[in-house]
């Protein structure tokens, strides 16, 4: 459960979360809206009801907008739509990711292109059409939401670890590009956490993963989104990757 306080620090302001309404996204959703953030909640389906209700609930504006990220012209679409809305862009975090694991010698082209077009083309994406309105603001805060595997790799995982270190390489290219103007830019690289993937993982496969973290557990999700909002929020930090793993890596 997200603790929310009774102090609302960011009034006014504005996220958008890509892939927000489940599981990690969520939770990020959540944690900035208990900030006093609207939220601007992006998913490739229809945004639940439930889900409005309960990011409203927290005194905020919840906008919903369905649009595929890897569209370039639906993202552009996208933050037209939030600028004559709110106006402006505080946050943005790129949540949204893939998975179509298997071996190399066996990966469809058509998985790799996927998980890529997701996960990597899909934050270039989000960056483009949202940077010039932070460049014009002179500031704001973008966070991609990076793995482990792509610090490290992963057998199964060549398209997925290629993605999340392909978004390693964009944020520290676009925090050079962006900081002049006050604008941050940071990677998180979350381990393994306690969500609806890992709990459907065979027990011998959690327990192998588990021998790999020094701390010994799975992180949960809130622990994961109380660093992204702590990263965003820090204004002399930029080109970063943050790992939050349990000391997996």
């Amino acid at each position: 459960m997200v603790m929310i306080s009774s102090e609302k620090k960011e009034i006014g302001k504005v996220a958008v979360i890509t892939g927000a309404v489940r599981g990690i996204g969520k939770a990020i959703s959540l944690k900035f809206a208990a900030d006093g953030v609207n939220i601007v909640a992006n998913d490739v389906a229809e945004i639940p009801q439930d889900f409005i209700d309960e990011i409203q609930a927290l005194g905020v504006e919840c906008f919903p907008y369905k649009a595929d990220i890897t569209d370039f012209n639906q993202m552009g679409e996208m933050v037209s739509a939030i600028k004559d809305k709110f106006g402006r862009i505080d946050y943005l975090v790129n949540n949204a990711g893939v998975t179509r694991d298997g071996l190399i010698i066996r990966m469809k082209e058509e998985d790799f292109d996927f998980v890529i077009n997701v996960n990597l083309k899909g934050a270039f994406n989000t960056i483009r059409h949202i940077s010039p309105l932070m460049l014009k603001q002179r500031f704001g805060s973008i966070i991609n939401i990076s793995s482990v595997v792509g610090l490290m790799g992963n057998a199964g995982q060549a398209n997925y670890s290629a993605s999340k270190a392909g978004l390693i390489g964009l944020t520290k290219s676009t925090a050079r590009e962006l900081g002049s103007r006050g604008i941050t830019v940071n990677a998180i690289a979350p381990g393994f956490f306690d969500t609806a993937m890992t709990q459907n993982l065979p027990e011998n496969v959690r327990a192998k993963y588990l021998e790999s973290i020094p701390l010994g557990r799975y992180g949960t999700i809130q622990e994961l989104a109380d660093v992204v909002h702590f990263v965003a929020n820090c204004k002399y930090m930029t080109g970063q990757v943050v790992s939050v793993d349990g000391g997996m890596y």
